[in-house]
């Protein structure tokens, strides 16, 4: 009997402005299980959030127009049937203490530096979503 993905039946929303970093994601991400949603603007992410209603929500911080920040408080501003308490992880260049205080205060609940290996990556929405009880 093959062993069991780590993502299997989670429904993930990618919120990535880079083509390549999006598809390295999307990738690694469904190659463990998971059904991926992934779009390039934080305004995407907010249109189609309530109807996905996704289990984990990954956003890149520096995006053009809405950053990332911005997005997971109007996230953090929904009701939570529509998606306000979605687990969410800031996938971020900007690997510095300040950034990771920020993105936790904007309403993450981690902060991730790129690159992530594909092992890092898995392992981190496996344990956010076994850490969230709601």
């Amino acid at each position: 009997m093959p062993p069991s993905l780590p993502l299997a039946g989670l429904n993930i929303l990618v919120v990535e402005d880079d083509d390549d970093i999006r598809f390295f994601v999307t990738t690694v991400l469904e190659a463990d299980g998971a059904t991926v949603t992934a779009v390039s603007l934080a305004a995407a992410a907010r249109e189609v959030l309530p109807e996905l209603q996704p289990d984990v929500l990954i956003s890149d911080i520096g995006m053009p127009g809405e950053d990332g920040y911005a997005l997971i408080r109007k996230i953090r501003a929904l009701k939570p049937d529509i998606g306000g308490r979605v687990p969410a992880i800031a996938l971020t260049a900007f690997g510095d203490r300040d950034s990771c205080v920020r993105a936790l205060e904007a309403g993450f609940h981690t902060h991730v530096s790129k690159p992530v290996a594909p092992e890092e990556l898995v392992e981190i929405v496996a344990n956010l979503v076994a850490s969230c009880n709601w």
